[in-house]
């Protein structure tokens, strides 16, 4: 029989090798979802793999969707290793894009380049404030972090309806739900002709170099690990646990900010009630599969863009539901849960003792 025996050490090699098996395992019981709708698997599989990366065309639009999955998976990896749980990074992104979105319904027809940069910073400001709320209700009465921050994000998007229903509704938009337009100056800098990858695409890989400085060559970063790792031993050394609190939700909720100014400013040019795309939630998943690494994290931002990309394309080419792409993502998430038991687990044939 088969049984599970516990390892003296946790596994470096199956530390990398679990979500690459978990991968392997989701492409399988993929191909199983779609005989079971009476699809063909191999075009399935290919919608899903091959169409998101074809072209230098799709490759932009691979880069459209990793870029706020990224941006916010960093943020997550600083709280995730600082052990704080912040499960409410949809909100951060919803009210960053707010913020942002209100600096580019000011500008008009003869506002400067200044304006992309501050669109930017107010969306970082707005995601930190969101995220501020979290970390004062932890600090000052032990709320759970987990419960009010999931709890804000359904503040965040009520905010959001209240104001592209009513205040900020464009008057010429034939009473849809979203403001005007933004100005063409307001909207970031693309990379490329013929293409709609813009700017934040090498601003979240910056972020991904600038995480690795700080999580593994910076004092900071280390207090952050150790703190998450033995808060005892953290405390011994006579590094803040508040501090390691206030900083793990302000950066992870700047970033998240950011990614909603991006997108507002970027693909989308305008608000709308369909800003909360989900990548909030998402990203915890990229987190985990690129083990909180920088590295690990771009990798699992692109394969989690492109079961965005091919869950539309399957919509469209194959009649599939929309549920399709959730249905990957959580296939993708319980088979990593799954497969880290080899971490600190061997199996074993044989006879239980």
């Amino acid at each position: 029989m088969l049984r599970l025996e516990p390892r003296p050490t946790p596994s470096r090699a199956w530390t990398w090798v679990s979500p690459v098996l978990a991968l392997a395992i989701t492409l399988l019981v993929g191909l199983v979802l779609f005989v079971a709708l009476d699809k063909d698997p191999v075009r399935g599989l290919q919608v899903f793999f091959w169409e998101p990366i074809k072209s230098a065309y799709a490759w932009g639009e691979l880069g459209i969707k990793a870029t706020p999955l990224l941006l916010i998976a960093l943020g997550l990896a600083v709280c995730f290793r600082s052990n704080v749980w912040n499960i409410g990074a949809e909100g951060q992104f919803v009210i960053g894009a707010i913020a942002g979105g209100g600096v580019a319904l000011l500008a008009g027809k003869d506002t400067g380049g200044w304006i992309v940069p501050a669109i930017l910073l107010a969306g970082v400001a707005g995601g930190m404030v969101w995220a501020g709320i979290v970390a004062f209700l932890r600090d000052r009465f032990n709320a759970g972090e987990i419960l009010v921050s999931l709890m804000l994000v359904y503040v965040a998007i009520q905010l959001l309806g209240y104001l592209v229903y009513g205040p900020w509704k464009d008057p010429q938009g034939y009473n849809f739900p979203q403001t005007r337009t933004f100005e063409a100056v307001t909207q970031i800098p693309k990379l490329m002709q013929g293409s709609r990858v813009n700017l934040g695409t090498l601003i979240a890989l910056a972020g991904s170099a600038l995480l690795w400085v700080y999580l593994f060559r910076t004092r900071s970063g280390f207090a952050q690990q150790v703190g998450g790792l033995a808060p005892a031993a953290a405390r011994y050394a006579g590094f803040s646990s508040r501090a390691a609190l206030w900083t793990a939700l302000l950066i992870s909720g700047g970033t998240a900010g950011l990614a909603g100014a991006l997108e507002v400013a970027g693909p989308l040019g305008q608000l709308t009630p369909y800003v909360p795309a989900g990548y909030g939630f998402a990203a915890i998943i990229v987190a985990y599969v690129g083990r909180l690494h920088p590295l690990g994290m771009v990798l699992s931002a692109i394969l989690m863009s492109m079961f965005y990309i091919g869950g539309e394309l399957a919509q469209s080419r194959l009649g599939l539901p929309k549920s399709i792409t959730g249905a990957f993502q959580g296939l993708l998430l319980f088979a990593l849960l799954a497969c880290d038991t080899l971490v600190n687990y061997r199996i074993r044939f044989g006879k239980a003792r």
